[in-house]
C-alpha cells in the first residue's frame, strides 16, 4: 500500500507490486458463413438473380445453390471473416431473402 507523507500532497508509490498471474488463451477466429434459408415468397429465378449479382456466381453454382435452399431448407452462400460475412447477410436482407451467419 502506498504511504502518504503527513502535511504534503504527496504519494509515494510502493517498492513492490504484486500482479495477478493471468492466464490467457486466444482462440484464431476460424471465420463464419452465410447461410440462405428457404421462405415461402421469393421466386427460384430471383433467387439466382440475387446470388449471381450480389456474389458473382455462375449460373450453374447460383441454380445449385438456389436449389439446395429450395429442397434442403437452406445453403451456405459465402464465408469469410465476421465483417465480411455480416456485410453479406445484411445485403441479402436487403434483397428479401432470409439469413444468417453461423460459425465455421
Amino acid at each position: 500500500m502506498a504511504a502518504v507523507i503527513p502535511g504534503r500532497d504527496v504519494t509515494i508509490a510502493p517498492d513492490r507490486i504484486d500482479r495477478p498471474e493471468v492466464r490467457e488463451t486466444f482462440e484464431v477466429d476460424r471465420g463464419w458463413q452465410v447461410v440462405v434459408w428457404n421462405d415461402p415468397v421469393n421466386l427460384m429465378s430471383y433467387v439466382v438473380f440475387v446470388f449471381r449479382r450480389l456474389f458473382g456466381h455462375s449460373l450453374e453454382e447460383a441454380t445449385r445453390l438456389m436449389l439446395a435452399v429450395h429442397h434442403e431448407g437452406r445453403a451456405v452462400v459465402a464465408h469469410g471473416p465476421l465483417e465480411k460475412a455480416e456485410a453479406d447477410c445484411h445485403r441479402l436482407h436487403h434483397h428479401g431473402l432470409w439469413a444468417t451467419l453461423e460459425r465455421l
